[in-house]
């Protein structure tokens, strides 16, 4: 299959997609990569599964394992993919995903939305500052259309009735864990537990700056470091070989 991706982005938040582009584009200049998408329709139940399942159906037609890469939800959807069927991947690359990679911002969103007594949009406006860092007020009114819409549109599993658990555990394949010193959603603590999980080869890596989005403000940091991954990956095939 000449045409198969060599890597594939997992996009659970459609409306983050803005966010992703200049990292993808960096990473397609040195890797035939496809983009996985998943809408969250406003009729159906939040479902992980759901997000599975359809994955599933698209790696069925993939001849080969892949290098797996997903930010946020995108990143969980991609490491329970990857427990359940390592023998598709050939590497796992989570973008802001803790050891408990349940925990993503809208679990602190619907946290604040029970603790604070003030409006839906001033809590937004509180998450757009906790993800991006201070801006313009102009500014925040458009992220906070954009956080809206991930609300209405991402398989994320919380609400503000429900907060879901997702217990830290290992991962067969070769894993490459990024994150960022200031990012709110997941902090140096939960980006650090996973080194209990590492196993040879697998790496944290931890950008200095650029809060929960940090992909998106550092894309070349990021792209060096996921290219550093795959050839040292590649490297080790080869000795193994």
């Amino acid at each position: 299959m000449k045409n198969q991706p060599e890597a594939i982005w997992i996009n659970a938040n459609p409306s983050f997609k803005v966010f992703e582009n200049h990292l993808i584009n960096r990473l397609a200049a040195q890797k035939t990569c496809a983009i996985w998408e998943y809408i969250q329709e406003p009729d159906e139940p939040s479902s992980l599964d759901i997000a599975l399942t359809l994955l599933h159906d698209y790696f069925k037609t993939q001849a080969k394992p892949v290098h797996l890469l997903g930010h946020g939800t995108g990143g969980l959807v991609g490491l329970l993919y990857a427990r359940r069927h390592p023998e598709r991947v050939k590497s796992l690359t989570l973008l802001g995903v803790g050891a408990s990679p349940a925990i993503d911002w809208q679990v602190h969103y619907y946290a604040m939305l029970r603790l604070f007594p003030c409006s839906r949009e001033r809590v937004l406006a509180k998450m757009v500052h906790n993800l991006f860092g201070e801006q313009k007020i102009s500014q925040t009114k458009s992220l906070i259309k954009i956080l809206e819409k991930d609300l209405l549109t991402s398989p994320s599993p919380h609400s503000l009735y429900q907060e879901v658990n997702i217990f830290p555990e290992s991962v067969e394949v070769p894993l490459l864990v990024c994150g960022s010193k200031d990012d709110f959603i997941v902090d140096r603590n939960s980006l650090y537990r996973w080194a209990s999980w590492l196993k040879n080869g697998d790496r944290i890596w931890e950008c200095p700056q650029g809060y929960h989005f940090f992909h998106y403000f550092h894309p070349e940091e990021v792209s060096q470091q996921v290219f550093k991954f795959w050839n040292i990956l590649a490297e080790s095939t080869v000795a193994v070989n």
